[in-house]
Order: C-alpha cells, then structure tokens, then sequence
C-alpha cells in the first residue's frame, strides 16, 4: 500500500439547495443534514448547523438570522458555505495530525464558470486539498448503478431542493442536460402563496414542507387527505387554524410541475432518433426529495408516455455517486468538470 494513502481521504459530496450529504470511502453515507446554518447578527458567530439550525426557521429572534448558503442550487453565501463545508470536514476528521482530503461534489448542469469556481474555491478554503466537480445527474446514475458507460442511453431526473436536473447520459457523457429552478423550495412558496390567496393564513416554509410531504400529490389520489394547519390571519394578524386538502396542494403545486414536464419533453426532443429509442424501452429514471411526492412517477409516465421509475434510495444517490467517482478517480476521469492533472491522481493513488 502506498505510504500516502493512510493520510488521504476520498469524499462524496451532494451540497444540495436543501440538505447537504457526505459520503466517506469505506464509511458510506456519514452526514446528511439540512443545508441551514443559524448566525448571531451582533457576533458574527455561527450558532448552530445543520439539523440544530433548520429548528430555528421561523423561530428565532430578530438578532440571529437563519441562513440557506445555497439558492437555486447555487452558492449565495460563499463565507456560510464554506463554514458549512468546513463543520462536516470536521465532524468526518480524524486526529492524525495531517489529512489530505480529495473532493469529489455534484453540481447542478449548465453552471457559469464564476459559479464553479465558487464551489471549488469553497471547499479548498473549508479544508480540502483536491476537488472534482461532477453534474449531480451523472452522480445520480452512477449512484443509482445505471449502466452510464455502455453505448445505450439513460434518462434520469433528479428534482432536488434548489433545482431540477435533467440529463440524457450515453458513454460517460451527457449527452443533453438542462437545469431548471423549480423544485422542492419552489413547490413550498406555491403552497404558502396559495393558502395567503385561498385562506388567507399566513404560514412559514416549515409548514409548507409539512403540507407537501404529508397530504401533497402530482396527480389525483383516491386517499382523501387533509391537515389542520396553523398561521396569522392576514385581516387581523391574529392565530388561525384552518384545514386543508390534497386538492389544495394539487392546485397550488400545478403550474410548476407543468414547467417540470415541459424541461423533460425539450430535452428529449433535443436527443438524437436513436437514444430516444432507448429511453423508451428502458424508461426514465427519478430521484431527489421531489421525487418522493405522491404520483410524481405516475404524471411523468402519463405525460411523456414513457415508463417511469423512481431509483432506489432517491435521496441519497447523487452522494453515493459522487464518493463511488471519488474511490476509483481514474475510472472516471471523463466525467469530471475541472481538467486533472496525472500528479492529482497517481500521486496519491
């Protein structure tokens, strides 16, 4: 065994809009928690991040401010994402008084180079000592074991917190891939900006989630589903409880989901005769947070007509891709998005 490679560490990261996930060769998935972080706006001081910070939404006083680094699944906080990055560096180390950390982390497609640059330069400052960059769609189907190096392509949908990635992959490569800001956190405003319209009740993100996770649906279910929820009333600013229906949400999360199906049915039609061939007879795949809503799979199927199905562990895939890339680097040279040089990799092989 080379000497080196007691000191290296290979990390997977999907630093998503929502939650943030770091996978560990030989450990798996180690951390998985939300991509917040609570600040003390008189100290500066970071007081909690994480699964500790997101309790803090909506609750905490006006000289603490709770932050999300990541908007649209790009960085809009460099210093938090960094801090962020650096806290799980941490909760991962070890007590050897020198690591050598190299980073393979998803990104959404059709990132600017100023937008790259910043989530590398983020984890570089936070600890690490190498980073890769992979699109979080190819991560996805690596995790997922999809067979992306054969002449065959694969079609996966991953609709994370911050973002929808698309992408048609054939021979390590995508061929199509296209990035929309609708998902997760755009579902959860269409359902606070709803139920301001329709009960005029005043409610947080927290509760919003809660609405589309428990009694949320794509399509018509028949589970009658309904939650009692609780806000300000906007006429007087006073408690109010109100019930809603699954037929709330579905309204309210509709025009979204239609832009969703509209990304899909431009990026197949911009796929080469032959590989749309092989979507349809192997399906498209889905994974992601929104791919757990109700019915997701059923209206992708029912619009594009193709055979859809969510992956297994969808939450994670894109994590165990990214650590998958980061355990064998010469493997997967091809589907990095920054140049490597042969000192990277075989120097420390």
């Amino acid at each position: 065994m080379n000497f080196f490679n007691y000191f290296i560490k290979d990390i997977g990261i999907d630093l998503g809009t929502a939650n943030t996930l770091v996978y560990v060769k030989g450990e798996g998935i180690v951390i998985n928690e939300p991509s917040i972080a609570a600040v003390n706006n008189k100290t500066s001081q970071v007081l909690a991040i994480g699964e500790e910070a997101k309790k803090m939404l909506g609750r905490a006083p006006s000289h603490i401010s709770v932050i999300k680094p990541l908007v649209g699944g790009v960085i809009s906080d460099f210093e938090m994402a960094q801090e962020m990055i650096r806290h799980y560096f941490k909760k991962i180390g070890n007590n050897r008084f020198f690591s050598y950390y190299r980073v393979v982390i998803g990104i959404p497609p059709n990132l600017t180079e100023v937008e790259r640059k910043s989530v590398e330069d983020a984890v570089i400052l936070a600890g690490a000592s190498k980073v890769f960059l992979i699109e979080e769609p190819v991560a996805a189907a690596i995790g997922a074991r999809l067979p992306i190096n054969e002449p065959v392509s694969t079609m996966i949908i991953d609709i994370g917190g911050g973002t929808t990635d698309i992408a048609i992959i054939s021979m390590a490569g995508a061929v199509t891939a296209k990035s929309l800001k609708i998902a997760g956190d755009k579902l959860n405003n269409d359902i606070i900006n709803f139920v301001r319209e329709e009960f005029k009740l005043l409610i947080g993100e927290p509760t919003a989630e809660d609405l589309k996770i428990s009694i949320g649906s794509a399509v018509s279910i028949d589970e009658k589903l309904e939650m009692a929820i609780r806000g300000r009333d906007v006429s007087n600013g006073l408690p109010k409880e109100v019930i809603v229906k699954n037929h709330h949400i579905r309204s309210a999360i509709h025009h979204s989901l239609a832009l969703i199906i509209e990304a899909i049915k431009e990026a197949i039609e911009k796929t080469p005769p032959e590989l749309v061939g092989d979507i349809l007879k192997r399906g498209i795949y889905v994974c992601g947070g929104g791919s757990l809503l109700k019915g997701i799979d059923r209206l992708i199927e029912e619009e594009i007509g193709v055979k859809t199905i969510t992956v297994d562990d969808p939450l994670t895939c894109v994590a165990r891709g990214a650590g998958i890339a980061a355990e064998n680097l010469e493997a997967h040279i091809q589907l990095f998005n920054s140049p490597l040089k042969p000192f990277d990799i075989k120097g420390f092989l």
